[in-house]
């Protein structure tokens, strides 16, 4: 099977070829071929490992690990085992691409700690004002010594360079003269650098809820499987993410 994952166009393409590997993964795992079996789930793992780095990024980002104490592949290649020696749990070939997310997941949670809640951020979002907003970006795109920050992976194609747009935020009609304004007064990366920033002083429950609905398009059904939460929970996360991005922007920009 012959693949590159730059050739995947969208997400819906990259989630159909992995569970057509599905059954020729359990096919190699009955024939207890080791070698093949890894080498085909190597070309699931490109698309996997970015997600992998966006969720580290902030953590070592925040402070909570050294960027030399965890990186991507330690969790990678944990995933590899967790593969080989649970795929027979995956019931239908159409599970086995939530399935993947879920075990990640679930590898990331062993391995990050609970985030302390900035909850003064989340309780002034109305109030702050523009140099605020301006602040704060300026302070989340430097390092401690004021430097801008460079993290390893940005130049790496492993690393998930998110491209959230203003129709991840704002979705009613009623607000498309927000987007209009916004399109025409800022560009598409001043526009993806402020939700990256807010996402990152959210809790990572918000954020994950939000990057797995408009990064990994997946379904709210399926976000609430892979996080192990109720449908009802997931949709509230990800209402309240869009509510504080929309006033983030109006405040900031309108």
């Amino acid at each position: 099977m012959e693949t590159n994952i730059s050739y995947y166009q969208n997400k819906q393409e990259f989630r159909h070829f992995v569970s057509n590997t599905f059954l020729d993964l359990i096919k190699l795992k009955k024939e207890d071929n080791k070698s093949s079996f890894n080498a085909l789930v190597l070309n699931i793992i490109p698309e996997i490992k970015k997600y992998v780095n966006g969720q580290l990024n902030t953590v070592i980002k925040k402070g909570h690990f050294s960027k030399n104490k965890i990186k991507a592949d330690d969790i990678i290649d944990q995933l590899f085992i967790e593969i080989y020696d649970h795929i027979d749990e995956v019931k239908q070939q159409k599970d086995f691409y939530l399935w993947l997310f879920k075990k990640t997941n679930e590898l990331l949670d062993d391995l990050t700690i609970e985030e302390e809640f900035d909850e003064i951020f989340f309780k002034n979002i109305d109030d702050y004002t523009k140099p605020e907003w301006d602040a704060m970006q300026e302070n989340f795109s430097t390092d401690g010594g004021g430097d801008l920050l460079m993290i390893e992976e940005l130049d790496d194609m492993s690393y998930n360079h998110n491209d959230y747009t203003l129709n991840h935020v704002f979705i009613k009609d009623n607000q498309k003269s927000f987007i209009e304004k916004i399109d025409k007064d800022l560009s598409a990366q001043e526009i993806q650098n402020h939700i990256q920033m807010v996402l990152y002083n959210l809790p990572n429950s918000m954020r994950n809820v939000f990057e797995l609905f408009a990064i990994e398009q997946l379904e709210l059904e399926e976000i609430a499987k892979i996080r192990n939460n109720t449908l009802e929970e997931v949709s509230q996360l990800l209402t309240d993410t869009k509510q504080v991005l929309q006033a983030s922007f109006v405040k900031r920009f309108i």
